[in-house]
């Protein structure tokens, strides 16, 4: 967490410069008790999302009609009595989810307005072919338009993800230099950026990659002024606290965690042992929820399932 010197700093030099700033947000994501609900499904995941929801290939013709029929979940979520600020400190969004409105209320402004909850942008175009073990994302040429559309739409601020596959130290220093690059052009944006180097669950070298990973994010951290900090989204670590030293640095806002394929019960479990990490969950939030459920039935589900990872977040 930031010290109370630097925050000081970080909120009157930086963000206070931002057209779209909102102060109360910006205590909420430092502060608040809570997670990071992941609803950015993009094309290649959404098919797979709608399946475990209950929703079959057959029920829609185009990508636009899938499109709808995830935004018609997503909004079902988000409108749930369950879904609140008191719990769910933010939400990322898919850009056609920012580009939809809930309820009437472009969708940015609803979960804020509405529900208390911070909005994030995933702004990434997808991975790269496999080199040197890792999948850097692919170029962005419209990123700093596409910012800009965000900051007008009420964006706290940013996810981009890439993937290690293996310990590959270039890989790895590669992935790490490009995140934070583009990191550095979404803070120049006005937005928060979040750094998301995953790693893969299944690496047959996931530990020694985490060790390789850790010491070139510490290294950019180093380098990373404190007053334009960055947030990291990360797989959950082979070690209890082996990111502590992350989540202590200056120039980190946030830790979160991603869950990663672990199931909701192992993703809680391993989340509870790293301490002043959050989660950030995707399926293992959606775990259970179903198109054929009841109002009630879902509400209940939902509820049960944002319970279990706020419990996991807050150690």
């Amino acid at each position: 967490m930031l010290a109370g010197t630097n925050w000081l700093v970080f909120s009157e030099k930086f963000f206070l410069k931002g057209p779209t700033v909102n102060q109360q947000q910006l205590t909420q994501m430092r502060t608040g008790k809570g997670f990071i609900a992941a609803l950015d499904q993009s094309g290649g995941s959404t098919p797979k999302a709608l399946k475990l929801y209950g929703v079959d290939e057959s029920s829609y013709s185009n990508e636009d009609e899938m499109f709808d029929v995830i935004h018609a979940m997503r909004s079902r979520m988000v409108m749930s009595p369950a879904f609140t600020g008191n719990r769910v400190l933010a939400a990322i969004l898919f850009e056609g989810t920012m580009d939809r409105s809930i309820d009437g209320v472009g969708s940015a402004e609803y979960l804020w307005s509405r529900k208390q909850v911070i909005a994030i942008l995933k702004v990434d175009k997808g991975l790269a072919d496999e080199a040197d073990g890792v999948q850097l994302m692919k170029p962005m040429p419209e990123l700093d338009a596409l910012l800009a559309k965000a900051r007008a739409n009420g964006i706290f601020g940013t996810k981009m993800r890439s993937v290690i596959k293996v310990a590959n130290a270039k890989g790895i220093s590669e992935v790490v230099a490009q995140q934070f690059a583009v990191g550095r052009q979404i803070l120049a944006g006005g937005l928060v950026p979040i750094i998301e180097p995953e790693v893969d669950i299944n690496s047959p070298s996931k530990k020694e990659a985490e060790v390789l990973l850790k010491a070139a994010l510490l290294k950019e951290l180093d380098a990373q002024p404190a007053d334009q900090p960055v947030m990291l989204k990360l797989t959950l670590p082979e070690d209890d606290n082996f990111y502590l030293d992350l989540v202590k640095h200056p120039s980190v806002l946030r830790v979160v965690a991603l869950s990663g394929g672990y199931s909701r019960d192992d993703a809680n479990t391993k989340l509870s042992k790293n301490n002043g990490v959050i989660a950030s969950f995707s399926r293992a939030l959606t775990e259970g929820l179903s198109a054929q459920q009841s109002d009630t039935e879902f509400n209940a589900a939902l509820d049960s399932a944002i319970a279990s990872i706020y419990a996991a977040s807050n150690t």
